[in-house]
């Protein structure tokens, strides 16, 4: 079982670096259970191979529709303010729902560029000045279509999107009646969590085991360190103290390996 590919043979893995079954690991399950769970949070939030960038499409329905015409109330604090609660806001309820597995939405792609209408200004241009890429230069091409995208976003633009990674709702602020239809997508560029019971090679990430071994070393320490001092039958002392400075020092060490060599560049996932 070298290979762990499940959270009970990762801690299984990490138990027997600390010395199991030789020395006995005074951690309980619930504790192992919670620092796993805290370490592949941690390889999430900054590993580079616990997230993927990706794009999901959801279809829009007649109802989802009507829901962006609704508001709801958000009413000012009952304490420490002036009105004491008596001020009412609404909210629009212009948003869709999100899976939480996605971390951090990139951009909403638009979709309403494309068109088969011959008369649009992009078909005339690939028809009348690209019919042969031989004798025309691509050059000027390149340079009208950043004209025109240009042009678009001015005049045109797009809509503005709020995400939220703990509030799983994507805001899209737009006119939901005329801008899109009941049966029609929206596509979005997102960062998504690689979920690990499904992609279970991130259990044999060489940092990962390093870092679970580390923190059930940290929570061993801390749970000898309340019988500190206490002499055992042939004059052994535990040394829980000693654990957690070691553990610390790993850990450290580990977190600061992860964030220089092992994390995106922070600007690459801000949605």
């Amino acid at each position: 079982m070298a290979i762990p590919t499940t959270k009970a043979q990762l801690l299984s893995y990490a138990k027997r670096q600390l010395g199991e079954p030789v020395v006995e690991i005074n951690v309980d399950d619930d504790q192992a259970d919670d620092i796993l769970d805290d370490a592949l949070q941690f390889f999430t939030e900054y590993h580079y191979d616990g997230t993927i960038r990706t794009y999901l499409k959801h279809q829009i329905t007649q109802s989802e529709i009507d829901n962006q015409k609704t508001n709801s109330n958000v009413t000012s604090s009952t304490s420490g303010g002036s009105d004491n609660g008596a001020t009412t806001w609404l909210e629009g309820n212009n948003y869709i729902e999100l899976p939480e597995a996605v971390m951090s939405v990139v951009r909403v792609l638009d979709i309403s560029s494309s068109t088969n209408n011959m008369f649009d200004l992009r078909y005339q241009l690939r028809l009348n000045d690209l019919y042969d890429l031989n004798s025309t230069s691509i050059l000027h091409y390149e340079m009208v279509q950043q004209h025109l995208g240009m042009l678009d976003d001015m005049l045109v633009g797009s809509a503005f999107m709020r995400h939220s990674k703990h509030g799983n709702r994507l805001y899209i602020d737009m006119d939901w009646s005329a801008n899109i239809n009941a049966g029609e997508y929206i596509v979005i560029e997102c960062i998504r969590k690689q979920d690990p019971t499904t992609f279970t090679d991130i259990f044999n990430d060489v940092w990962l085991k390093k870092y679970t071994t580390a923190k059930l070393k940290l929570q061993w320490g801390q749970n000898l360190i309340k019988f500190e001092g206490i002499v055992l039958p042939g004059g052994i002392t535990l040394n829980g103290r000693q654990l957690v400075d070691d553990a610390k020092e790993e850990i450290t060490k580990l977190e600061e390996e992860l964030r220089l060599g092992y994390e995106l560049p922070v600007m690459d996932i801000v949605g």
